[in-house]
């Protein structure tokens, strides 16, 4: 039988065990943050498929994944809607307001959340959280405050990283390893 490989610090683990909605920023934690632009003027972003699939168990998890941003773009909303992200607000610099609406809509608290984002307009939902990360190309403003700084860089799996541990912290993670193997 698969025993899972992953290790987080305990006291970690005990912060993060009761979380079940997660916010996610897009640019700089489910991308890399660069922008690229077409010659018509369109953007593409780049996703990678270890963040994809890591959202993925978290819902099967029992814990809602929530995408807010402040751009809002065709290919994010594709990815998003492939991934089965229906808790979504694009296009917002104001995103605690609508933080605290998908809360009340999953008749959740702040401390039963967590937040992932990498610079200012991500804190207001990050200080209210009840467990913050952040990836380590994040902001220095917002890595001061994280409980959690992922080793792996936004857009380059610090997603999966965060659901990983959430996973364990929830107690579903190696229930989900044994699933994929059998």
């Amino acid at each position: 039988m698969l025993q899972p490989a992953l290790n987080f610090d305990p006291e970690l683990l005990l912060k993060a065990q009761d979380i079940r909605v997660v916010f996610f920023d897009v640019d700089g934690v489910l991308t890399d943050g660069g922008l690229h632009y077409t010659e018509s003027g369109e953007t593409s972003k780049r996703f990678h498929t270890l963040d994809g699939h890591g959202l993925k168990l978290l819902q099967r998890g029992g814990i809602t994944p929530a995408v807010i941003s402040g751009r809002d773009s065709q290919p994010l909303r594709l990815r998003l809607q492939a991934l089965g992200v229906t808790h979504v607000q694009l296009g917002t610099e104001h995103k605690r307001p609508a933080a605290e609406q998908m809360l009340a809509a999953l008749g959740l608290t702040w401390q039963q959340a967590a937040a992932m984002g990498d610079d200012w307009p991500d804190l207001p939902v990050m200080q209210r959280a009840a467990f913050a990360c952040a990836p380590p190309n994040a902001h220095l403003e917002v890595r001061a405050i994280a409980h959690h700084v992922t080793q792996t860089a936004g857009g380059a799996g610090a997603v999966r990283e965060l659901c990983d541990l959430l996973l364990v912290a929830s107690g579903k993670y190696a229930g989900l390893l044994r699933e994929s193997v059998a």
